[in-house]
């Protein structure tokens, strides 16, 4: 007779009888109390914030409540959402301990962690710009404090706002070190660890990897090209594997089965039920090696509270009520964490996970495991991030599927060994011996793939969303076998008639001024026609205007191509951003004007043109364009025309110059 072992076994009768009341049980039976919770905390951070999406989460956690017939939840939920008015109250109005210092010249002491430098006295963080080259440390450093720049272009990024979503205020302009020291202790022993007998590129690499610090892996490039359209970053992100420099549920979950595995497989396992709390702890120990991102938080919560229910006896637990508690505590601590695009993205990749066993059994039974799985996985997780991915960056990868199931092999022994590599300081060159190869054979995957082309994504509105949430659902409802396959296929052609028909039929017809700072840049759309006038640059910088704010402002307005590129002059505010430009989208035409010698930037343009097979036209007064009932001329400069057109613009006029 077998005996039941451990303090929570439940008689062989009583396992028997729970097990069909489980089976059995309706969805709403299953949604977790922390559910609407949640929703409920998330309504009151947006109501504090301003959004009008607040009375839909409100709607949310009601209705979730009425769906449980909890209806003592109500009071819960409506206090859970005056705690997240009163959180995002106290972060929104958090006192500014630098504020009366701005615009003048300051320098600064402070630990600098590869991100920010947090100063003692006053107690603030500031970011930096430039960034400095050197490893985190003590620094001193000496600039301007000015209030950093918000959104300026469609689509651009809202850096005053994702700064002050990690409770900075400030930035540091033209920051010059004037000293520095490495950074000490466990920490700085693990970089030296993480580094140790690799090449720079290799090691840059391995430390976003491993802490998710990208400041040196921004600077590698795989050839002495252009540093971002063929820097290692921009690679990784064309590719779709971005996230593997973002620490996230990956890397927990695999030191955390390396643990477990050591626990099991070696003597450390007659610890007992001690080995739990001491994982738990571990955990911690990591967050606080790598600094608490809003993506590793969740995870390393999720493990701890997955760790904690097998400690005490509870079994697997609920993954969406764990989901849900994880985001309760995450957001009543850091309100501002709901706007952060790793937060988001980490809870919808989690969701798409769950649905992994039935999304397997939709693939042939004679597939195996390790081939069923991971590949569920990847196009689960891509699907349910895919909205946020598209309109948060404007472009969706075309390879990130096979990209991702070969990357993942790599990641699985990188990850731990490149661990192990850190604990070990600086013997960590022998496990790096191995590292070193799988290292090379991520950037190689990342460098194949990313040269593929993506897919540009324009902005995504509330129909945008709406429509891919009516699919989602339906996707749903065809993996757990409840609609059929022509269903799901004719939602997803409903929905995407529904969001793409409107645009086509009514092209814009409109002039968009681009803020480029410094010279200018002009979109016009009239019709079929798409022409980009001028592209900025920065003369005393080495800020890539066209890569970083032309195109991504051009993928937002739904721009994936341009028929004409005009540049109007030689000068650098106007025509260097146009070189990005020529590089990273297809072009019909390159206009210039006056064919001089002895200009390097346009001699840079004409030759990317070449290269591109892109044709060069001389412009001359009298040449232009037509496209419907509008027309646009070239009045400047004098000379033989290579094409006649009576150009007045129908409704648009304005006089697009150069320099003046």
């Amino acid at each position: 007779m077998t005996e039941n072992v451990g303090r929570h076994a439940l008689p062989p009768e009583r396992i028997v009888r729970l097990r069909p009341s489980i089976q059995q049980a309706a969805w709403w039976q299953r949604i977790p109390a922390s559910g609407p919770l949640v929703f409920g905390l998330i309504s009151g951070i947006l109501l504090g914030f301003g959004s009008e999406w607040w009375l839909s989460a409100a709607l949310l956690a009601l209705g979730l409540t009425a769906a449980t017939r909890r209806w003592w939840l109500i009071g819960l939920v409506l206090l859970a959402g005056g705690v997240g008015y009163v959180r995002e109250q106290s972060w929104e109005h958090a006192p500014d301990p630098l504020a009366r210092y701005v615009g003048g010249t300051l320098t600064l002491s402070g630990h600098w962690d590869g991100q920010f430098l947090s100063l003692q006295d006053p107690a603030a963080k500031v970011a930096l710009s430039p960034k400095p080259p050197g490893p985190p440390g003590e620094l001193r450093v000496t600039g301007v404090l000015v209030k950093p720049p918000g959104v300026r272009i469609p689509g651009g990024f809202d850096y005053a706002f994702w700064l002050r979503a990690q409770g900075v205020h400030e930035l540091l302009a033209g920051a010059a070190v004037k000293s520095s020291v490495p950074e000490g202790g466990v920490r700085g022993w693990f970089r030296r660890g993480l580094a140790a007998g690799l090449g720079t590129q290799q090691a840059a690499l391995m430390t976003a990897v491993e802490l998710g610090d990208k400041n040196a892996i921004s600077n590698e490039t795989f050839d002495n090209g252009n540093a971002d359209a063929d820097s290692v970053q921009a690679a990784f992100t064309r590719a779709g594997l971005a996230h593997l420099m973002a620490l996230s549920g990956q890397n927990v979950a695999l030191l955390t089965g390396v643990l477990a595995l050591l626990f099991i497989r070696t003597p450390l396992g007659r610890i007992g039920l001690a080995r739990y709390p001491v994982m738990i702890v571990l955990l911690g120990a990591f967050l606080w090696l790598v600094g608490p991102s809003p993506s590793i938080t969740r995870a390393v919560l999720m493990g701890a509270a997955v760790l904690a229910g097998q400690w005490f006896g509870r079994g697997r637990l609920d993954v969406y009520g764990v989901l849900a508690l994880t985001a309760l505590v995450g957001l009543a601590a850091q309100p501002a964490w709901l706007f952060d695009v790793g937060f988001v993205l980490s809870y919808l990749a989690v969701l798409g996970l769950t649905l992994s066993n039935w999304a397997a059994g939709r693939l042939p039974p004679s597939w195996p495991e390790w081939i069923r799985f991971p590949l569920v996985a990847t196009v689960l997780a891509e699907a349910a991030t895919l909205p946020v991915v598209a309109g948060s960056f404007h472009q969706l990868p075309l390879t990130g599927l096979p990209a991702n199931l070969l990357a993942e092999g790599v990641m699985a022994a990188l990850v731990p060994l490149g661990f192990l590599a850190g604990l070990l300081g600086p013997l960590g060159f022998m496990p790096n011996l191995l590292n070193a190869w799988l290292l090379s054979a991520l950037l190689w995957i990342a460098h194949t793939f990313g040269q593929a082309p993506v897919l540009s994504w324009g902005q995504i509105g509330t129909a945008g969303f709406a429509a891919y949430a009516v699919f989602a659902a339906a996707g749903v409802l065809w993996l757990t076998r409840r609609v059929r396959l022509w269903a799901l296929a004719l939602t997803a052609l409903l929905c995407m008639l529904g969001t793409a028909l409107p645009a086509r039929l009514q092209a814009p017809r409109e002039v968009v001024y681009l803020d480029v700072g410094q010279g200018d840049s002009t979109l016009i759309r009239a019709g079929a026609l798409r022409m980009l006038i001028d592209g900025g640059g920065t003369p005393r910088g080495d800020y890539d205007v066209g890569a970083k704010t032309v195109v991504p402002a051009l993928h937002a307005l739904g721009v994936n191509a341009l028929d004409v590129v005009v540049a109007t002059h030689a000068d650098a505010d106007h025509i260097e951003g146009l070189v990005s430009v020529l590089k990273l989208l297809p072009v019909g035409e390159l206009w210039i004007g006056q064919r001089k010698t002895g200009e390097p930037l346009l001699s840079e343009l004409i030759d990317v043109a070449g290269l591109k097979h892109i044709p060069v036209r001389e412009v001359r007064r009298g040449d232009g364009v037509q496209s419907g009932d509008i027309s646009l001329t070239v009045l400047w400069p004098k000379g033989a025309p290579w094409s006649r057109s009576v150009m007045v613009v129908k409704q648009l006029s304005p006089a697009l110059t150069g320099s003046v």
